[in-house]
């Protein structure tokens, strides 16, 4: 194998970490990584690339976007066109088909869609339009659900009655669980999420190990992280061994944030969630809890939803699941591309389809 490691920030470093990775690495096997920013760094570095023949980087449902089901993007479709209704919400999720139209189809429409950056800006919203009902969009993992938590109890706080958020956000245990036990992937170990891992900790994880016998490493977003967590992940392999390790150690704590988890469980209780991909799993979203229910805009305004129609064609449940790359899907590069997305996993900056658009 010819390698060029010049770019990478220690290329001493990262040569060892690839020829350790060679030398240990089983005939056959599949590693996923189950974060979007992997997807996008294993991508952009070329780490693919670097892997021994039988060695294969599959990537999963690490894109909260892109996990979001067709039926709740025409949920928030439906709410937006409640008068008086204005949706606030992140860039991404304007551009995400829906079964007939999109968010920025909405607002073309007419109806108020407002970008934000956080669920405070959204309160914020809230505070300077008394006469119109915002609606934030909640969609993501652990990583982002204590900041909705925390800005649905400020809302209580202030007496904020005007404020609601459509909950899709999902756990990352629960999904794994789904694609360990999915006979068509046969997964061997998993490059597990960084960011999420900074929240929950380590024991979500260890079911994985224990259960299912199945590795797992908890790594960074650097290239030399994502080597470091590989490297780990096939000495597991070779020496036959199941666990869950760290190798973000200047990020996660084996605990995870308490603080973080204590607002998650305080506003939300998990329960049955629908991913794009991997259909309904229980126990892997989160729904407000009674104390917290005026701030739920699905029970607040009961909208009408219509059927659910998935794009003809499009791969991106596959993709999600890790079942096939991208570029087998017969619409990538041709019917699909950034510019016009027909699924998600092309919308969101962290999709795996909208990564080998850019960088293979």
């Amino acid at each position: 194998m010819t390698m060029d490691l010049t770019q990478f920030k220690n290329p001493q470093l990262a040569t060892g970490l690839v020829e350790a990775i060679a030398s240990l690495a089983p005939e056959s096997a599949v590693l996923m990584e189950v974060c979007g920013t992997h997807t996008v760094a294993i991508a952009r570095n070329g780490i693919r690339n670097l892997m021994p023949a039988g060695l294969r980087l599959a990537s999963g449902p690490g894109c909260p976007v892109c996990v979001t089901s067709n039926h709740d993007i025409d949920t928030v479709i439906a709410l937006a066109r409640i008068p008086r209704v204005m949706i606030a919400t992140f860039g991404d999720m304007t551009r995400v088909p829906g079964s007939t139209s999109s968010l920025l189809g909405e607002q073309a429409q007419g109806r108020s869609i407002t970008i934000v950056y956080s669920p405070l800006d959204a309160l914020k919203l809230a505070q300077e339009n008394p006469e119109n009902e915002i609606v934030f969009v909640g969609v993501g993992f652990e990583t982002t659900t204590p900041l909705v938590a925390m800005a649905i109890k400020r809302a209580h706080s202030m007496g904020l009655k005007n404020f609601s958020v459509f909950v899709a956000h999902k756990n990352v245990p629960g999904a794994l669980e789904a694609i360990v036990n999915d006979p068509q992937l046969k997964l061997d170990a998993l490059i597990l999420p960084g960011h999420v891992s900074t929240i929950i900790g380590i024991e979500p994880y260890r079911f994985l190990a224990k259960t299912y016998g199945i590795p797992g490493v908890i790594t960074g977003f650097e290239p030399i992280d994502i080597l470091q967590g590989i490297a780990m992940l096939v000495r597991q392999l070779h020496e036959g061994r199941s666990e869950i390790e760290i190798a973000y150690a200047r990020g996660v704590m084996a605990e995870g944030n308490p603080t973080a988890k204590a607002a998650i469980e305080e506003v939300f209780e998990t329960g049955p969630a629908l991913w794009r991909g991997l259909g309904e799993i229980p126990g892997s979203g989160y729904r407000i809890r009674p104390a917290y229910a005026g701030f739920d805009a699905v029970e607040r305004f009961q909208p009408k939803v219509e059927p659910t129609q998935d794009p003809q064609g499009c791969k991106c449940g596959e993709v999600l699941r890790g079942v096939i790359a991208p570029d087998e899907c017969p619409l990538f590069r041709k019917a699909c591309s950034p510019e016009n997305p027909i699924g998600p996993c092309m919308v969101s900056s962290e999709g795996s389809c909208a990564a080998y658009y850019r960088y293979y």
